[in-house]
């Protein structure tokens, strides 16, 4: 199976964690410009909420890999990699390639490169399922 182009698969991602929030309440807000730490603001009308999107079609050992931290052109001046923090988001949004969806507390991510979801871990934050991830031969 071929992937899509990383920034069409996060496009779809955002607009899966947008459709999610909206029925669920939140106001959404998408900043402009783009943000290491966070792809959308949301409200639920008492703060305002950092949401970072992420997305992936990689599965190992019956659980979705998910990488948080950034990779490529987001690295500090010295070369290392940021590692995931609560410090710079809220919240953090799974979509995965058959449409499972996550809405995790920033706070009860563990560990900073990568996410396995999918088992017992994390499963209190699983959310209604949406859209899958399109293949590129259904394009």
């Amino acid at each position: 199976m071929g992937c899509l182009p990383p920034r069409k698969q996060g496009d779809l991602g955002e607009l899966s964690a947008i459709e999610w929030l909206g029925t669920q309440g939140y106001g959404v807000w998408i900043p402009i410009g783009h943000s290491p730490d966070c792809d959308l603001i949301a409200t639920d009308r008492e703060r305002l909420l950092r949401v970072q999107v992420k997305t992936t079609t990689f599965q190992r050992r019956n659980r979705w890999v998910v990488a948080v931290c950034p990779r490529g052109g987001n690295r500090s001046w010295n070369g290392i990699v940021k590692r995931f923090s609560a410090t710079r988001c809220d919240w953090l949004f799974v979509l995965v390639r058959n449409g499972r969806r996550w809405f995790i507390p920033a706070k009860a991510v563990e560990g900073g490169a990568n996410l396995h979801l999918g088992g017992p871990k994390y499963s209190e934050f699983e959310i209604d399922p949406g859209r899958p991830l399109p293949s590129p031969e259904s394009r």
